[in-house]
């Protein structure tokens, strides 16, 4: 399971920063622009959720399977992968997933089109920051990995 989810998380990360990004474009010009908060609008908010909750599934199970996790708990010298997987990534994806929900359940409520465009925007803003921070990029001297895994 672990070697078919670990590739299916790391293409559908990229459904997770495409939608959140596209959310932060729309939330930002709408409320720029004082456009209507339209059912699209809305749609937009819902799937970015979405979206994110599903990569948050695979990624809680790919966090309990991964060999990197196992060792990080087993062993008391932590470092680059281990620590970085036990707990750097994991940790900031579930606050950037907790920013996700709070935006998408706040924007939801708000009276007033401007007022769930400003609230999308700040709060998947800040889940977008962390995401980039937590994202494992073929660059990062701690968990350097593919764009894409195969």
């Amino acid at each position: 399971m672990y070697s078919f989810l670990l590739p299916v998380h790391s293409v559908f990360r990229w459904a997770v920063v495409l939608s959140l990004a596209y959310a932060i474009f729309i939330s930002a010009k709408g409320h720029l622009y004082k456009t209507t908060f339209t059912k699209t609008s809305n749609a937009i908010r819902h799937w970015t959720a979405t979206i994110a909750h599903i990569q948050l599934i695979t990624g809680i199970i790919l966090y309990v399977k991964s060999p990197f996790v196992k060792q990080f708990y087993t062993t008391a010298n932590n470092t680059g992968k281990t620590l970085f997987f036990g707990l750097i990534h994991i940790m900031l994806m579930l606050l950037a997933i907790v920013f996700i929900t709070i935006g998408s359940a706040k924007s939801k409520r708000e009276k007033t089109g401007q007022a769930k465009f400003k609230t999308m925007l700040i709060w998947f803003s800040l889940a977008a920051l962390l995401i980039l921070l937590a994202i494992p990029w073929p660059f990062s001297p701690l968990a350097n990995r593919p764009l894409i895994r195969y």
